[in-house]
């Protein structure tokens, strides 16, 4: 189901067309992370949505000023989540375009119960890039409809890769961010990222018929439920090895990464104990596994069951 590097390359900067007033600019931020960089979409043809600006770049600015023509204007300014690669440059595209932020909170906002306790307690996340200075000029919530002169999107609240990911749906289109991409599966980190939250968000986009999803990396893709069916049985494999590894007894996330992740180039296994940890406390809520002591990142885990 993943793709091959080769398989996306487009330039940096350009706007491509994709059909039916929709555009997509790529940031310059490639990366491990980030795969050929962000892609910022433009939607409309007079006043236009422009989702997920990216980084805080002056070129990539210029890139998303360029496209647009005599007589097209940003009306809207959509964040999908306040991850650094997506977020930061919308600041600047307002003060240039005058358009409003439009995201469903700031980088706290959608954070389920456990995971704010956790950082209450001290978990933070992994390095992964939280734009904590974001605040849009206006909430979205779940099924709020965003609408231009010749489009539509409907918001759908999609925590998991972070609490206040969003996804926006477009007729039978999508724009999935970092929730659903066809490069790679998303990193979930607590305590931005919650493995039980990604799961039930799954679930949602499966149980829609959609033709197409728009991701925040790479490509689109094209078998929106097949990626789909990938991505929940991804997780349950990676639950079903943290479950056999821990039958041998107990152990801590960077310990199971390493035992299970064993393919997995170095640069990436700090990403994997994150993923690691975000099973072990799904595994925790549902009394599979059980941490000895308090819940923590550096915690050893043991099966219940």
């Amino acid at each position: 189901m993943q793709q091959a590097a080769t398989d996306f390359d487009p330039p940096v900067g350009p706007a491509i067309d994709l059909g039916n007033g929709l555009r997509r600019i790529l940031a310059p931020n490639a990366s491990a992370m980030t795969y050929r960089g962000t892609n910022t979409y433009l939607l409309g043809s007079t006043d236009l949505a422009v989702i997920d600006p990216g980084p805080d770049d002056p070129a990539h600015l210029s890139a998303i000023l360029a496209a647009l023509g005599p007589n097209q204007r940003v009306s809207h300014i959509i964040v999908t989540h306040t991850h650094v690669d997506h977020s930061p440059l919308a600041h600047a595209l307002g003060r240039a375009t005058g358009a409003p932020i439009l995201a469903f909170g700031d980088a706290m906002a959608g954070r389920s119960a456990v995971m704010h306790d956790l950082a209450y307690s001290g978990l933070v996340g992994g390095g992964e890039g939280i734009d904590t200075d974001f605040c849009p000029d206006r909430i979205v919530r779940d099924g709020e409809m965003i609408t231009g002169p010749d489009w539509s999107l409907e918001v759908i609240h999609t925590p998991g890769h972070l609490g206040n990911h969003i996804a926006l749906g477009w007729g039978t289109a999508c724009f999935t961010a970092d929730h659903v991409m066809g490069w790679a599966s998303s990193l979930v980190s607590p305590p931005d990222g919650d493995l039980t939250d990604f799961m039930a968000s799954c679930q949602r986009l499966r149980a829609r018929d959609w033709q197409v999803f728009h991701p925040g990396h790479g490509a689109p893709v094209t078998d929106p439920a097949g990626r789909l069916d990938w991505l929940i049985a991804h997780r349950l494999g990676r639950e079903a090895a943290i479950l056999a590894a821990l039958s041998h007894g107990p152990a801590t996330a960077h310990a199971l990464a390493r035992a299970i992740y064993t393919d997995t180039p170095a640069v990436f296994l700090p990403a994997a104990e994150r993923n690691v940890l975000a099973h072990l406390i799904d595994l925790t809520g549902r009394s599979i596994v059980s941490p000895l002591g308090p819940l923590a990142a550096t915690a050893r885990f043991e099966r219940m069951t």
